[in-house]
């Protein structure tokens, strides 16, 4: 089943974030939410357990490969290890297309890190196609 992230389950939602992005850690989601952003999150809940999560956005500035706005964006999406290849994923997308659709949008747009093969490997299968491929520079202005 698939429900939104509310104050009541949010801890399960920011552990499974957590996961997929170890390096930020739990508290940063749970602030960030608290504070009025990733507002478009949904647990994939079996038997009460929160096993995965998706985090929806609808960008309006440009989005690589894209032609119409605004673009719904997937910014992120987990499955618990031991719940994996069951289709839970597949489900998550088929969500995100609906969330889509229903706000108006005509593409759904996603990314990953150019080294991440699992992931673009997941993306291709579930129907996304390469739309670009960068790499990002920074400049320090004050060191």
């Amino acid at each position: 089943m698939i429900i939104p992230v509310t104050e009541a389950n949010e801890e399960a939602w920011a552990e499974l974030c957590a996961a997929l992005w170890p390096e930020v850690g739990k508290e940063h989601f749970l602030q960030e939410r608290a504070s009025g952003n990733l507002q478009n999150g949904y647990l994939y809940v079996v038997d009460g357990e929160a096993v995965a999560f998706i985090s929806l956005s609808l960008r309006h500035d440009y989005v690589e490969g894209t032609a119409s706005s605004p673009v719904a964006y997937l910014e992120g999406i987990f499955v618990k290890p031991a719940f994996r290849k069951q289709g839970i994923a597949r489900k998550l997308i088929e969500f995100s297309k609906n969330w889509a659709l229903e706000r108006g949008c005509s593409e759904l747009a996603s990314d990953c890190e150019l080294e991440n093969k699992t992931s673009e490997i997941f993306h291709k299968k579930l129907g996304f196609e390469e739309a670009n491929r960068l790499i990002c520079f920074k400049m320090n202005l004050k060191e």
